[in-house]
């Protein structure tokens, strides 16, 4: 089965000729980026948009892995925080950042001679809450993992095959993402959030969230996860860090990573609708 997607994959890539990759340096652009440069060679651009909610650290990462891979790679500057549609953070705040993104690359396509510009969305993006892909498809972008039917699972399992050493790569969505809907975003605030969760990585955790919501922060980490790190951080020195950030609390989730979960709320708030 993953020989043949990835074989319909070659194909598609084969067909457009040219193409740019909206490239976040994620482990499903990444994987769209390798396949493209396999088949397109030199005729293949990975772009990647520099903006406050990407961490410095995660742009130095899209660097490297586009390094390893051989394919050409340009930085762009979006702007996406000067949006007040999007600073207000609604519960679409996704769609106006998408929206930002594609409105950069389509012209620097065009411009360039690519008539494609192609994303990571793979088949389970489309069953989850993604507003973001609607400003994608209107702006004409395609996702060709999405259109062969790839899950996330396969991403991983084609990532392996082809040798990408991030294959297991944790999901990583931007900062944006750690804020309850309706609460404000500022360029403060996303800063202390990425602050926050480089301190985390440093002392050697992976897969985390740091959810900001007013002066609070809440530690998100894989429930197996807690227990230990109650009993092994240095949980003092780690509020101390956090204050310096910027925050005023820290608190642990104890129900543990999950991502998604602040659209908890949007579900919520649909079946109390439902039930009415």
């Amino acid at each position: 089965m993953l020989t043949k997607k990835l074989e319909q994959l070659h194909t598609l890539f084969a067909e457009m000729d040219r193409a740019l990759i909206a490239y976040s340096g994620g482990v499903d652009s990444t994987l769209v980026a390798k396949i493209a440069y396999d088949v397109l060679g030199d005729r293949a651009l990975a772009v990647t948009a520099e903006s406050p909610s990407l961490l410095p650290e995660d742009l130095e990462e899209a660097r490297i892995q586009a390094a390893t891979i051989g394919i050409a790679h340009e930085v762009v500057q979006t702007h996406e925080i000067d949006n007040p549609n999007y600073a207000a953070n609604p519960v679409n705040r996704c769609y106006f950042c998408k929206s930002e993104l594609h409105d950069t690359l389509k012209p620097l396509a065009l411009e360039r001679g690519y008539p494609y510009v192609v994303d990571g969305v793979n088949a389970e993006d489309l069953g989850d809450y993604r507003p973001g892909i609607q400003a994608a498809k209107e702006r004409g972008a395609r996702s060709p993992l999405a259109e062969v039917g790839v899950t996330k699972l396969e991403v991983r399992e084609l990532s392996k095959q082809l040798g990408l050493a991030w294959w297991d790569k944790p999901a990583q969505p931007c900062l944006s993402s750690r804020f309850p809907y309706g609460e404000e975003i500022t360029i403060t605030k996303l800063q202390r959030v990425g602050r926050a969760e480089k301190y985390l990585r440093q002392l050697g955790l992976r897969t985390l969230r740091v959810r900001s919501e007013g002066d609070t922060a809440r530690i998100e980490l894989p429930p197996e996860q807690i227990k230990e790190f109650m009993l092994t951080a240095d949980l003092p020195t780690l509020v101390s860090a956090f204050q310096s950030y910027g925050f005023v609390y820290v608190t642990l989730d104890l129900e543990g990573f999950r991502s998604g979960k602040l659209n908890q709320g949007l579900q919520l708030a649909t079946a109390s609708l439902a039930t009415r």
